[in-house]
């Protein structure tokens, strides 16, 4: 298999379940209410460093007993102290936050038609790699004249297969005049199927600061699977989320469905007011649907 040239690289991960059959809070025992996908997205020339980054993070702990870097087994001071980092390195971070609540029973019309398993993840990494592929045509653009390839790493999770995803993205290819969201479509000028890669969380240290990222958005808004909302590690990372017009919601930060349907409480609002959604708070008479 042929491998192209890649000037950039996508690490992704993500918190939380995309299990729609049962979700929280409409049902206990239930999925998570909400699935966040993460993109850090790094220039090749960094990609030797990345290690080093982590590495460096990790060199701050008391404890060296874990193999890799997880947010979700870190204590409070080592959670600040690791967006922090992230806050300072040369790289750009992309969330795409589901709360699933109005999605529960869901089955897509579709569904059939896409050669995966899992198509809500296989969707929600289409909305991320949107803005993803955006960027990096952007980037690609100022850095060479010229679009330049993504190589993109997914992390390792069960129904995920390398070929599901290429398949899926040969999908999509045929597609390609029908974007799904604002922003646009994907920008194949800048994706190769021969650079998409899954791995396991353990063997790249890219994927260990894309969980930081999902994992930080997760605890800000999530009420159920863990202790209550935290917003303030994912307010750390304000610095490296991806703005357009130096507007970060939408496009660094996209919440699923809008914000005036996602009928969130003030708690987990909170992460998306301070992201540029709107200040106003939902009001089912304030809004038509």
């Amino acid at each position: 298999m042929s491998t192209p040239r890649y000037d950039y690289i996508a690490y992704i991960d993500e918190s939380g379940d995309d299990g729609l059959k049962a979700v929280k809070p409409l049902h206990f025992p239930g999925s998570s209410e909400w699935l966040m996908l993460s993109a850090v997205v790094v220039r090749a020339t960094n990609e030797s460093k990345v290690a080093e980054w982590v590495t460096d993070i990790r060199s701050g702990f008391r404890s060296k007993q874990a193999k890799a870097l997880h947010f979700a087994d870190l204590s409070h001071p080592n959670k600040v102290a690791v967006c922090r980092k992230i806050s300072e390195m040369e790289l750009r971070c992309f969330v795409v936050a589901s709360n699933k609540k109005n999605m529960e029973g869901y089955t897509n019309p579709d569904a059939a038609k896409i050669p995966s398993q899992c198509w809500f993840y296989c969707w929600m990494t289409r909305v991320l790699l949107e803005r993803v592929t955006r960027f990096v045509l952007y980037r690609s653009m100022l850095d060479f004249g010229e679009p330049r390839y993504l190589r993109v790493e997914y992390s390792a999770r069960g129904g995920l297969r390398y070929d599901q995803m290429h398949a899926y993205y040969e999908w999509l290819r045929m597609k390609r005049n029908k974007p799904f969201l604002p922003w646009g479509k994907l920008c194949f000028e800048v994706l190769h199927m021969n650079l998409l890669r899954v791995y396991p969380h353990l063997e790249r240290e890219g994927l260990q600061l894309a969980d930081v990222v999902a994992a930080s958005f997760f605890k800000a808004c999530d009420k159920y699977d863990t202790s209550g909302c935290a917003p303030e590690y994912a307010k750390l990372l304000r610095p490296r989320m991806a703005r357009e017009s130096d507007k970060i919601s939408g496009y660094g930060v996209k919440l699923l469905p809008s914000f005036s349907k996602a009928k969130l409480d003030s708690d987990q609002a909170e992460i998306f007011r301070y992201y540029g959604y709107p200040t106003q708070w939902w009001d089912p008479e304030a809004f038509s649907g």
